[in-house]
């Protein structure tokens, strides 16, 4: 593998990292606080493609692999983590469902408004009783003649109160428990969906978490997505991709938080010398560098694969991991060094810190990537 970048995907890294510093930075808190959506950045990420990044141009993508969008997702949490996770959901886990499962209907569809940026996608999976034990889930869709119906609640779903399309997964065989499950394309303004509570979070404040409840919502049959009863092993599949999304956002958002770590130890001065000077600061700094370098280069390697067509399960749930656990030691770190001014919202490290959090639970949590993990060796070993 050959993590040298091409001349095309500097100019990409560098364009995202210029529009989140002059549209995204100056923002930032002013989301955050009242825990409100990024609607004004929108369109101008719609306008760099980024609801697009991996989907091609002849539904209107970008056209790009898994490594551009992990340098596009890296930059975009180095400067606020909860735009990245915007970007991430919608990619890869409601557009790329649709993509890798759906019909040429589908596809044709849904597709274009969705990577344009008109649209914004959700995916819908957990529940108020399932999150680790996601085949558990009570939300069921039975059908009835040319159609199908839905009723049940999902808890936690990044865009359910802002999107305009989810995927939904719901129960089509209860006696076969994860081979009984479905997925289903839902245009959440039609009738029976019902937006629930917007979650007031510890970070991530400026992404969308709602619930989602279904109340005999009817829905064509043909908006099945994929074989019938298949909805989980899809779910899995999809996932494969978005645990390397999330590895992205973990790495942007521990390097994020040690450059602003790297420069105030430089800049503060206790004793008559900077801090950087004392080797209980420096010793850390490099540690932290380091490590957001290896977590990148393990993630790089779960991209390269992937564009190779590949299966990943085993190197994305590594970078997940990882990569997440990276970002928690990172960020506390950064605010240690900061002292009693990294414990204040005036100063950045505090918001990385509590963002970063998400990222050993969303999508599978740092357990369930040990499970994951251990699982795949077992199987390479039999």
């Amino acid at each position: 593998m050959d993590f040298n970048l091409t001349e095309e995907q500097r100019a990409i890294r560098d364009a995202v990292r210029d529009m989140a510093e002059k549209e995204i930075r100056p923002k930032i808190m002013e989301w955050d606080n009242p825990g409100v959506f990024h609607h004004e950045v929108i369109p101008t990420m719609a306008e760099l493609g980024l609801f697009g990044i991996l989907f091609p141009e002849s539904f209107g993508g970008a056209g790009l692999g898994y490594v551009e969008y992990v340098l596009i997702l890296e930059e975009l949490a180095r400067v606020d983590p909860s735009v990245a996770l915007t970007i991430a959901a919608h990619n890869s886990l409601c557009t790329n469902h649709i993509y890798l499962f759906g019909t040429d209907e589908q596809k044709n569809q849904y597709l274009p408004d969705l990577v344009s940026g008109k649209h914004i996608g959700a995916w819908a999976l957990t529940e108020p009783g399932s999150g680790s034990d996601s085949a558990g889930m009570r939300t069921v869709a039975v059908r009835d003649g040319d159609s199908w119906i839905l009723n049940g609640s999902k808890n936690f779903i990044t865009h359910a109160s802002v999107g305009k399309i989810a995927v939904v997964l719901a129960v089509t065989r209860p006696e076969d428990h994860h081979h009984g499950i479905s997925a289903f394309i839902v245009d959440l303004d039609e009738p029976g969906v019902i937006r629930g509570k917007k979650e007031d979070k510890l970070g991530m404040r400026s992404s969308d978490t709602s619930q989602l409840h279904f109340e005999d919502c009817r829905i064509p049959a043909d908006r099945l997505l994929g074989n019938e009863n298949k909805g989980f092993q899809s779910a899995m599949a999809v996932l494969d991709g978005g645990r390397i999304s999330i590895a992205s956002l973990a790495v942007g958002l521990a390097r994020g938080s040690f450059e602003h770590a790297l420069k105030y130890s430089q800049e503060r001065k206790q004793f008559n010398q900077p801090i950087f000077e004392f080797q209980a600061v420096h010793f850390p700094i490099a540690d932290m560098a380091t490590q957001i370098e290896a977590a990148h280069l393990l993630t790089m390697q779960a991209a390269c694969l992937k564009d190779e067509g590949k299966r990943t399960t085993l190197e994305s749930s590594m970078a997940k991991l990882y990569a997440g656990d990276v970002g928690v030691w990172v960020t506390e770190k950064a605010v240690q060094i900061f002292g009693g001014y990294g414990f204040i919202k005036d100063y950045p490290v505090e918001k990385y810190f509590r963002d970063v959090k998400l990222c050993t639970i969303g999508e599978g949590t740092a357990e369930i990537q040990r499970m994951v993990i251990a699982r795949q060796l077992q199987k390479e070993l039999g």
